[in-house]
C-alpha cells in the first residue's frame, strides 16, 4: 500500500473517531445540563436544527437558550443514549452521519416518565480542526409517556408520534 492511501485511510478513521466523540460529548452534556458543552459542539452562525415537536431553529443559541429555560431544572432527570452510528466522512471537511438515540426523561416535578425512541440525521463540518455538528435533524419512531401523580403508573400515550401532513 502506498503511503499516501494510507494517510488518507488514517485520516478518515481519525475523523469518525473525532465525530463519534462529538455525537458522545453532545448527548452526555445534555444529560448533566452543561449548556456550555452542548453549545461548543454546533458549528457558529446559520445552521438547520429541527428536533420535531421541541422546535425547528436556525441556530445553536436558541436552541442553548430553549435548553436553559426548559431542560436545566433538577426536576428533568434526563438520559440520552446514542447508538448505531452510521458516519460517512465525505471529505476533509465535511461528513454526515446516521445515529439511534434513546431518551428518557423522569420529570419529579410534574410525576411523568416519558421514554423516546429515534434517530438523528446529522451533517457535520470541521472548523479550527475540530469536527462540529452543522446541521441535525431528530426523527422520533417511538414514544411512551405515563404519569404516575396518584402513586401508579398510568398510560399517556404509548406508540409511534403521528406523522406530519404531507405537503
Amino acid at each position: 500500500m502506498d503511503t499516501q492511501a494510507f494517510e488518507r485511510r488514517l485520516q478518515q478513521l481519525e475523523d469518525t473517531e473525532a465525530i463519534r466523540t462529538l455525537k458522545a460529548r453532545y448527548l452526555f452534556a445534555c444529560d448533566r445540563k452543561d449548556a456550555v458543552t452542548m453549545r461548543a459542539c454546533f458549528v457558529d452562525g446559520k445552521m438547520h436544527i429541527d428536533y420535531g415537536v421541541v422546535g425547528t431553529f436556525d441556530n445553536a443559541d436558541t436552541l442553548v437558550k430553549l435548553f436553559q429555560e426548559v431542560g436545566c431544572h433538577p426536576h428533568m432527570v434526563e438520559m440520552h443514549h446514542g447508538a448505531n452510528p452510521q458516519i460517512e466522512v465525505l471529505d476533509g471537511s465535511s461528513a454526515r452521519a446516521t445515529w439511534s438515540l434513546h431518551y428518557f426523561l423522569v420529570n419529579t416535578q410534574a410525576k411523568s416518565l416519558t421514554q423516546l425512541g429515534g434517530y438523528y440525521e446529522d451533517e457535520y463540518r470541521k472548523v479550527g480542526g475540530a469536527w462540529k455538528i452543522s446541521s441535525t435533524k431528530f426523527i422520533a419512531t417511538s414514544t411512551l409517556a405515563l404519569d404516575y401523580t396518584d402513586g401508579a403508573l398510568k398510560a399517556l400515550f404509548a406508540g409511534s408520534p403521528p406523522t406530519a401532513p404531507a405537503a
